[in-house]
């Protein structure tokens, strides 16, 4: 195992137009792996456009992984069905708390970096890293791959370990 780097908060925050896999809806859930780690959200039962708001935290190390998401369908009697998947590079936003510590931003709002769509990620539309209060914060919407529709919002913090002043 590598360097630490810091805590990784990953807020899954919502849903949208997620695919059906039932009758005439699904009981969505979100995986969510880095490395070795894997953190799982709630079930919410019957809902499209499900709201989690919910906290999953990770280690983060060196060297760098992708976070990894995939949306199931809980089923009571068989397998759970997949819902789409999709992944988040954690490199622009490690960059970002690099590039806060070398500029020394600590307090106020601070846009650090802006990460586009392309065909290298899954991202729905443009991605602003910001420096909330010394906190490294990334907002994304994430497009579900292997499914006809669907999109995660997530909101991650980057919390690195700051040297005491000496």
């Amino acid at each position: 195992m590598g360097e630490q780097l810091g805590l990784l908060k990953v807020i899954v925050v919502q849903g949208k137009r997620l695919v059906i896999r039932d009758f005439k809806t699904s009981d969505p859930y979100v995986v969510l792996k880095l490395g070795n780690q894997t953190a799982k959200t709630k079930v919410i039962n019957s809902c499209l456009n499900p709201v989690w708001n919910e906290e999953l935290n990770f280690t983060l190390t060196e060297p760098l992984g992708v976070l990894n998401l995939e949306v199931f369908d809980k089923d009571l009697l068989k397998a759970d069905d997949k819902m789409g998947n999709a992944f988040l590079n954690l490199q622009p936003i490690v960059s970002a708390a690099r590039l806060r510590d070398i500029l020394r931003v600590s307090s106020g709002e601070t846009t650090l970096r802006k990460v586009i769509p392309d065909g290298e990620n899954c991202l729905v539309r443009e991605s602003s890293i910001n420096c909330v209060n010394g906190e490294v914060v990334q907002n994304v919407w994430l497009r579900l791959r292997g499914v006809e529709s669907g999109e995660l919002e997530l909101t991650i913090k980057l919390i690195t370990h700051v040297a005491p002043a000496i």
